[in-house]
């Protein structure tokens, strides 16, 4: 059983209060993280090589039915039964209340710069939208030692792109020609934009053999365009959190290079308000809601 201190519905961070008798990996005390997943089949090839986000038969945290028929509700609880094959060891070094986003945000952005060999030193890679997952991977590219290049719809963002998260360049979308002064610089991009939006402008920035790599959920499909592709080459995939073992080697990086989300800390009570500022764009990047001091077990 798991006590929470902060979380994000799907992203929580607190310490063990008890333990079953054939856990082994935790005691105790121990701080700890709990992601997306709470479950899987464990037994299908995906599961077999540690992707177990790739499992068919996944548990989700939250809105997925356990194995015994109950519904999973993630977070919004002061507590919650995980098994330990599920749960990550918390950093000590990395602050709970201001890192729980790295759960999904962090994952979601490092395993495909990682899968898709997009971290080597001295590549070019490109950022698409400056949100709650697009300024955590400026952050983990840019810890691989990569030159980022933040691409936005928004002139508005291009400051706090280079100044505050040390992108080394910035490119507005929307502007023919930034987009074709940067025509084939990338090595690879993160597309991390969940809105409908043309890949062209994007697969121009390539050069031959790059990767657009997408990590957004656009509610409908995006148009394709093959030539591109072809003669140069050039590479369209997806990418979804990460395995369990890949989420905890996540997390030891953040904490040995100081990687945390840009957070607001909330009490409970404040949720329906924060719903609202998430329509309309309002937040920096994540809201944390701080479980132990503002629910109160009944």
């Amino acid at each position: 059983m798991l006590n929470w201190a902060v979380y994000c519905r799907h992203e929580m961070v607190g310490e063990v209060t008890e333990i079953g008798s054939k856990v082994t990996k935790f005691k105790v005390g121990d701080k700890v993280g709990v992601g997306c997943l709470v479950g899987s089949c464990r037994q299908c090839d995906q599961c077999t090589n540690d992707l177990e986000n790739y499992c068919s038969n996944l548990i989700w945290t939250y809105g997925s039915v356990y194995t015994d028929g109950t519904l999973a509700h993630g977070g919004y609880s002061n507590f919650i039964v995980v098994d330990e094959h599920f749960v990550v060891r918390w950093p000590e070094n990395l602050p709970i209340e201001i890192g729980s986003p790295l759960l999904c945000a962090g994952i979601t952005t490092y395993s495909p710069l990682r899968y898709f060999g997009l971290d080597k030193p001295g590549m070019n890679i490109g950022v698409v939208g400056l949100g709650g997952l697009g300024h955590v991977a400026v952050k983990f590219a840019k810890a691989f030692g990569t030159k980022v290049t933040v691409i936005s719809t928004s002139i508005n963002k291009k400051k706090e792109a280079i100044e505050k998260l040390g992108a080394d360049s910035f490119l507005v979308s929307r502007d023919p020609e930034e987009m074709k002064a940067g025509a084939g610089t990338l090595d690879g991009i993160i597309d991390t934009v969940a809105a409908t939006h043309p890949l062209l402008p994007l697969i121009s920035l390539l050069k031959p053999h790059g990767k657009l790599v997408l990590v957004g959920a656009p509610d409908k499909p995006l148009e394709l365009p093959v030539f591109p592709l072809i003669s140069s080459r050039k590479i369209i995939a997806g990418s979804g959190i990460g395995g369990m073992k890949e989420t905890q080697e996540m997390l030891d990086f953040a904490a040995k290079h100081n990687i945390l989300p840009d957070v607001e800390i909330i009490p409970i009570d404040y949720v329906n308000t924060a719903m609202d500022r998430l329509a309309k764009s309002d937040v920096k990047y994540r809201f944390v809601i701080d479980i132990a001091k503002s629910l109160k077990a009944e």
